[in-house]
């Protein structure tokens, strides 16, 4: 990868960073730590992240903490992230208001406790007016889920007749999604050194630059970030076009 033109990446970032945080438990097993610990590093390579995009002009940052998926992991691994998750809000939500972030939670929210439930709303609530950063978390998330949930809204409004079957459009599919308000990703960074979406942003990746990078994600700081961001401006981005 190359060396990051710092003034490059502040001058043109990326509007919409969508980050696939893979690594925590392999970062934890190859130092003989608990998955525990490699979670909370993970928690504070979220931090540094959301640091970097408020540097560098990014407007949406992405992350991928939960997906649908991971309900099958041990009920320990699980019950240890959705502890971390409470921490995470409890403790930085005031942070982010002080830096203008806005917190917004995407997925499905029926298997999330009532308590977490409750701290999202909240969070979400207070820093609904800061404009310099949105950081969306991506919580029991699939995008395969998405979409089905996007169609039955269409379907719904055909019953209704606010909508002609022969209207639905991918433009109809946008504004039905979890992400409808946002623009699409410009970059898809997934960390750990595997190459797959992992049903991340299915439908919003279509024209996405996605980046895989080797080093796990509590690895992951400002210099990855400004690497990740002078890769993207290497690319020659056509949306289908010549």
């Amino acid at each position: 990868m190359p060396s990051a033109n710092i003034d490059h990446v502040i001058d043109k970032p990326p509007h919409h960073i969508a980050i696939i945080m893979d690594g925590n438990g392999r970062w934890a097993k190859g130092r003989g730590l608990p998955r525990a610990i490699g979670h909370k590093k993970g928690a504070d390579a979220v931090r540094l992240a959301v640091e970097g995009c408020l540097e560098r002009g990014v407007k949406i940052l992405t992350l991928y903490a939960f997906s649908s998926e991971n309900w099958s992991r041990p009920d320990d691994e699980v019950s240890d992230l959705m502890g971390l998750l409470r921490l995470y809000i409890k403790k930085e939500v005031k942070t982010l208001l002080k830096q203008g972030v806005r917190l917004k939670f995407i997925g499905q929210r029926d298997r999330l406790d009532s308590d977490i439930i409750k701290q999202i709303e909240d969070s979400e609530d207070i820093t609904k007016n800061n404009d310099k950063l949105t950081l969306v978390i991506a919580l029991n998330y699939g995008g395969q889920a998405e979409i089905v949930d996007a169609v039955k809204k269409i379907v719904a409004q055909v019953e209704s007749n606010s909508l002609n079957a022969d209207q639905v459009t991918e433009d109809t599919i946008s504004k039905n999604l979890y992400t409808a308000e946002w623009a699409d990703p410009d970059l898809i960074i997934r960390t750990s050194g595997e190459q797959r979406l992992s049903n991340f942003l299915l439908w919003q990746a279509a024209y996405s630059e996605l980046l895989f990078i080797d080093s796990l994600w509590p690895d992951f700081n400002k210099k990855s970030l400004d690497d990740a961001i002078e890769a993207y401006h290497q690319r020659e981005r056509r949306f289908g076009a010549r």
